[in-house]
């Protein structure tokens, strides 16, 4: 037992130093991944060659499957480079595993030291992530010392043995086994780490060993199919295709594994590095079998998943990308995109409020209504989303737009609310009682409508930009719709002392849509608070000094 919780210790940490490698590199270059998978679609070639080299420094095909594939479900990618693409990236994991082939477990303090010392002495979050990168690099060859260390006893025992002997004659079994400690562990590297550690000990047979292997593949390729399990199918069809490539080279290869060991060993005696060679042939001929064919796979998993024939989802977040939550930089875009669309609808939906109170029409207050119910499933999606991502080390400046985010996509929920709650209950009222404004009032009632619609877009705006001079713009229109509807409210009640017919019959009606657009655009004008803080442009208190 004791035995058994020393590997698993191990496993555990190899596995952490995993995710810490492919954490620290994409938080300090994952815009520029993403840029360069996106660009990466000239030809078969050079789709390869950016898989395997964006895929040898994340060391992770699942990461790179997830990227692919949610390019894919926004046509940004086309299915046979997205294909090429994972092919260089199975390549490209097998990298590391060539270099642990080696012994290199006597340079795991160095890189130790020098990450943790880098990590709390710095502030820099591109220092801090390639710190972090050297520190997940330590774990790793820490754990697989760890690993071989507590292995030693069960190559002097008959417990291992008797439980793996009869996947000896029965590849499949190993095969599967492989498989699902891949899956269960998101990683075929610290499957093939294990495996490796095992074989160099002689706990395992190398023919053994080299099913499992095989099931690692599998495995990994799994991982991003179970993922986008719910996406959209032309994300799903990347995954899908490359799972189903590494399958087929699996079952040609697992047949040939007896008469392939005699080629390795003239290689290398060493068993770590079959093992490692293997790994790499295995990937290197699934991709020189397959990178000519990619278009015909293409055209078989599009056939396998056709786009849904049903409608767009409205309440179906866009933007929200599973697999940006490991670069902070990138996920706040995405939130910030997803926000953008939410003020996107309230906009609309405060443009078409006016035209209810003008025509009457009961069929639009449904319409705006249905649009509310967007907003709030949307609202709850960035807010969840920034959660999760709020969780992970972030820089103060990732912090403060984090937060920023959140209280505009905030704000933008009230705004929905008030048009939904108030505005169009007011209108309902309306047409209910057959009430009429007065022309002037009416056009009293569409011009500060309009300036608040104005103020909506200059707030967009101000939201993407983060831009000091509209910002205080912003700000100023504040205090000019305040004394807007302090002018209007008064020019109604000096029409209902003439006695006004529809302004003695309307007035409370009147003066609540003013009241309510002065507090849709007090929401509106709260972006631009935070950056006019930051720039010392905003008085702690508007109290005058006893």
């Amino acid at each position: 037992m004791h035995l058994l919780i020393e590997i698993a210790g191990g496993v555990a940490l190899l596995l952490w130093g995993v995710r810490m490698v492919r954490t620290g590199i994409t938080r300090a270059f994952g815009s520029a991944i993403r840029r360069g998978i996106a660009a990466a679609t000239r030809n078969r070639l050079t789709s390869f060659l950016t898989g395997f080299t964006v895929t040898g420094f994340l060391q992770s095909s699942t990461a790179t499957a997830l990227i692919v594939g949610s390019f894919g479900g926004r046509k940004m990618i086309a299915v046979p480079a997205g294909l090429a693409i994972m092919l260089g990236a199975d390549v490209g994991s097998t990298v590391v595993v060539q270099v642990l082939a080696f012994d290199v477990s006597w340079i795991s303090p160095l890189f130790l030291f020098v990450g943790v010392t880098a990590f709390l002495t710095s502030d820099d979050s591109r220092r801090r992530a390639m710190a972090r990168v050297l520190i997940g690099l330590g774990l790793m060859l820490l754990a697989i010392k760890m690993v071989m260390l507590a292995s030693v006893p069960l190559r002097e025992g008959p417990t291992l043995s008797v439980l793996l002997a009869p996947m000896v004659d029965e590849p499949i079994l190993a095969i599967l086994l492989g498989a699902g400690l891949a899956w269960l562990a998101h990683s075929s590297l610290t499957v093939i780490v294990l495996v490796m550690t095992l074989v160099s000990l002689h706990v395992v047979e190398v023919q053994l060993a080299m099913a499992l292997v095989l099931g690692a593949n599998i495995g990994s390729s799994i991982t991003p199919v179970a993922m986008n399990w719910r996406a959209d199918p032309s994300a799903r069809r990347i995954p899908v295709g490359n799972l189903m490539m590494r399958t087929a080279g699996v079952a040609l290869v697992f047949w040939m594994v007896p008469w392939i060991v005699p080629y390795l060993r003239d290689i290398s005696d060493d068993p770590a590095r079959l093992i490692a060679n293997f790994h790499t042939g295995f990937n290197l001929a699934v991709a020189l079998l397959f990178l000519p064919f990619v278009g015909l796979v293409a055209a078989l998993v599009t056939r396998m998943l056709p786009d849904s024939p049903a409608a767009e989802d409205e309440k179906a977040p866009r933007h929200l990308e599973e697999s940006a939550l490991d670069s902070p930089g990138v996920a706040l875009s995405s939130a910030a995109r997803e926000t953008l669309r939410i003020g996107d609808t309230v906009e609309s939906m405060l443009e078409r409020t006016m035209e209810v109170f003008k025509s009457g029409r009961s069929d639009l207050i449904k319409e705006i209504e249905r649009d509310d119910d967007v907003v709030d499933v949307l609202h709850e999606a960035v807010k969840l989303y920034l959660t999760r991502l709020s969780r992970q080390e972030l820089d103060p400046q990732e912090s403060r737009r984090v937060v920023e985010i959140l209280t505009f996509n905030t704000n933008l929920e009230h705004i929905g609310d008030i048009i939904d709650k108030n505005l169009l209950e007011l209108a309902a009222k309306k047409i209910k009682d057959g009430a009429r404004f007065s022309d002037a009032g009416m056009t009293e009632l569409q011009a500060m409508h309009g300036e608040v619609v104005a103020n909506l877009k200059l707030a967009l705006s101000v939201f993407m930009s983060g831009d000091a001079l509209l910002a205080r713009r912003l700000m100023e229109q504040k205090v000019h719709i305040r004394e807007l509807e302090q002018k209007f409210a008064e020019a109604h009640y000096a029409r209902m002392r003439d006695g006004t017919p529809e302004s003695l019959g309307s007035s409370s009606l009147h003066l609540d849509v003013l009241r309510d657009l002065k507090r849709i655009n007090s929401h509106i004008t709260s972006v631009a608070y935070p950056i006019l803080e930051s720039t010392g442009q905003i008085a702690e208190s508007r109290l005058i000094d006893a």
